[in-house]
């Protein structure tokens, strides 16, 4: 039987995931990022394919290389829905560094989490990142904007 201290209590356990995850974006280790994602991970990324499924260390470590130095992540206005299997999260994300060749790079994205528990533990089966874009015919992306 659901409790709200079992679902508070759930929320809580989500939001360490996530913060650990975020963490280890920060860190550019790919490992202990990876390691929050459920074997049949789906990320819906901001860079193409439309789809990406199970994206491997190896993807991820090549992304972090084209940066110098850790990266800033930030998560604004996260929320977390929690039941006693699957939740979801989402927020306002900016991601900023350094990018070799190009030197500061700064944007804001949406982003929305899915968790399932499997074995106990909280893991991300589903992620999406987007921006807006703009509707005046460029269909150019609005990187521009700010919460």
């Amino acid at each position: 039987m659901n409790t709200s201290n079992t679902i508070r209590g759930e929320e809580a356990n989500v939001r360490a995931v996530i913060a650990a995850w975020a963490d280890a974006i920060r860190r550019k280790d790919a490992t202990a990022a990876l390691s929050h994602g459920a074997a049949d991970y789906l990320h819906f990324s901001l860079a193409p394919p439309l789809i990406d499924a199970g994206v491997g260390t190896t993807d991820l470590d090549a992304w972090f290389e084209t940066w110098d130095g850790p990266l800033d992540l930030e998560l604004r206005d996260l929320t977390v829905t929690a039941g006693d299997a699957v939740a979801f999260s989402h927020s306002l994300n900016r991601l900023a560094g350094n990018k070799k060749r190009e030197g500061r790079q700064e944007l804001w994205f949406r982003c929305t989490l899915g968790f399932r528990k499997i074995g106990g533990a909280w893991k991300i089966a589903h992620e999406h990142e987007s921006v807006p874009f703009y509707m005046d015919g460029s269909l150019r992306a609005a990187v521009d904007l700010n919460p």
